[in-house]
Formats: structure tokens, C-alpha cells, sequence
């Protein structure tokens, strides 16, 4: 019994993030988190692009209070729109921004779009970055293209560091799988060693510490050598 109303719960709030998500447009939502608190059920929006989200004089924002509370029964739910300053690190965003290039222009020009969103996002500095495009590009087969710069972790633990996200795109031969994964340059990285001049001294400082014993002991060698 538990289980099922479980399972019933987080289908609502599915059907919830998805409501908006459609809503509001592809493009211009990364994610939608859902918080319970005393007062009610906090609506948590993140966007690159809080006016369009907000609306006129918030009109936008009182329109989906108003269906969250008619269609989705939820009892007081408050929005709060939580902006994103820099959406080329957002992967979602960057994979729902190639959908829609590929709806606007076709799917013939799948690799000058996938390439301006992979400059784009290096340009802003990101450490690395892969996408990946599944679906009948450009013949009546499905095939895969990967596009990929840069540093990018895929296991251990320092790969869960790396922000992955969907997307799809509805063209004219079918649908188109997008992947997008980014590692920002502010991801901790462990494993990552950064070599400055700094570093560059200290191995040098120890090589010659290592090295002047070992030619000592050579000139040793060599001085027992030539008195034999």
C-alpha cells in the first residue's frame, strides 16, 4: 500500500514538472524542484531567463499558482524563480537550445549547430564538453554523431561532477536524441593537477636534490676505479 502511494506521488510530481516545463517552453527551463514545507509546496523554477518566465507584471507566475492549484490540487504552492547566470554550464539549456535549432533549421544542418553550441560553450570556459546526436542524420538511417572538446570525466567519482542532460528534437525525418554533458570550470576535481609555474620550481628543487647524491656516489665509484 505504501508503495503504490509512493509511486502515485512522484508520478504527480512528474506530471508537475512536466505541466511547466511545457508550459512555459522548451529552452528556457533547466529544472524544476518541488519542496514541502509547513506553509505549503515551494515551486522551485531554474532559468537563464527569469522575465520571460515571470511575465507582465507577474501574470505568468499567478497563472501557473492558479492551474497548480485547480489541476494539481496542490493546497498553497508558491513559485520562486531561481535565475541561472551562466547557461553555457548548463547543460540542459544547452541540449534543449540544440533542439530547437535542429525544429527551426532542420535536421540537415545538425553538424553547424551542434559545432556553434560546442565553441559556444568552450568559449565560455568550460573545462570540457560532449554532445551526441542520435536519429536520422542526414540519411533515412538512425546513426550517431558525437561532437567533443576538451576534458571530460566518464567514471569514478569525479565523473559524477559532470552535468548530463536530454533533449529531443521533432523534425521532419523523426525524432532526434540529444545527450549534452559539461564539466564547468568550477567542478571540484580531486584527480586534477593544475601545473603553474610554481610547481614547475618544486620538481625542478627536487630533481637536483635527488641528482646531487647519486653524482656523488658516481665520483665515489669512479675515484676507486682509477686507484685499482
Amino acid at each position: 500500500m505504501e508503495e503504490r502511494k509512493t509511486v502515485e506521488f512522484k508520478k504527480a510530481e512528474f506530471e508537475i514538472r512536466e505541466y511547466i516545463k511545457k508550459s512555459l517552453g522548451k529552452g528556457k527551463i533547466s529544472r524544476v524542484r518541488i519542496e514541502y514545507t509547513p506553509i505549503g509546496e515551494k515551486i522551485i523554477i531554474s532559468t537563464n531567463k527569469p522575465g520571460l518566465i515571470i511575465g507582465r507584471g507577474g501574470e505568468k507566475i499567478e497563472e501557473l499558482t492558479r492551474v497548480l492549484k485547480t489541476k494539481f490540487k496542490l493546497e498553497n504552492p508558491h513559485v520562486e524563480i531561481d535565475e541561472i547566470e551562466n547557461a553555457e554550464f548548463d547543460s540542459q539549456i544547452m541540449a534543449d537550445e540544440i533542439a530547437l535549432g535542429l525544429e527551426k533549421f532542420g535536421p540537415l544542418k545538425f553538424k553547424v549547430i551542434a559545432y556553434k553550441a560546442l565553441q559556444k560553450i568552450m568559449a565560455a570556459g568550460a573545462l570540457g564538453v560532449e554532445i551526441r546526436l542520435n536519429g536520422k542524420l542526414p540519411s533515412s538511417r538512425a546513426k550517431q554523431w558525437r561532437f567533443a572538446q576538451g576534458y571530460l570525466k566518464k567514471t569514478g567519482d569525479s565523473a559524477k561532477v559532470v552535468d548530463r542532460a536530454q533533449a529531443r528534437a521533432e523534425t521532419r525525418p523523426g525524432t532526434v536524441g540529444i545527450k549534452v554533458s559539461i564539466l564547468s570550470p568550477t567542478a571540484v576535481l580531486k584527480d586534477r593537477i593544475i601545473v603553474n609555474e610554481e610547481l614547475v620550481n618544486k620538481l625542478k628543487k627536487n630533481s637536483e636534490e635527488i641528482e646531487i647524491p647519486i653524482v656523488k656516489e658516481v665520483k665515489k665509484l669512479k675515484g676507486k676505479s682509477t686507484k685499482k
